[in-house]
């Protein structure tokens, strides 16, 4: 795995990574019960976005090296995925 790809698998983990943590304790206006008058009720209150971010980046960090470690010995290759014999074994 070249550095560029290795960046590419990261940031996807990331992105990924922060769509499932973004809800997580979110707080809305309607939970709150203090509505912002033009808003939805479901608008956040509290976000914590920095926070969720930093979580987001040690998770991505962990599951990235899983990931990393699985390539980069071979334990899985793309090979592996080639269910109708498509690619030619590598020699």
């Amino acid at each position: 795995m070249g550095v560029t790809s290795a960046l590419v698998l990261y940031a996807v983990i990331w992105f990924m990574t922060f769509l499932i943590v973004i809800p997580i304790r979110l707080e809305t206006q309607g939970d709150k019960g203090e509505i912002v008058p033009g808003t939805h009720a479901g608008s956040p209150e509290n976000h914590y976005l920095k926070q969720k971010a930093w979580i987001t980046t040690g998770a991505a960090a962990v599951i990235w090296a899983i990931l990393a470690t699985i390539i980069l010995n071979g334990w899985i290759t793309v090979n592996d995925f080639d269910w109708f014999d498509r690619i030619p074994d590598p020699e």
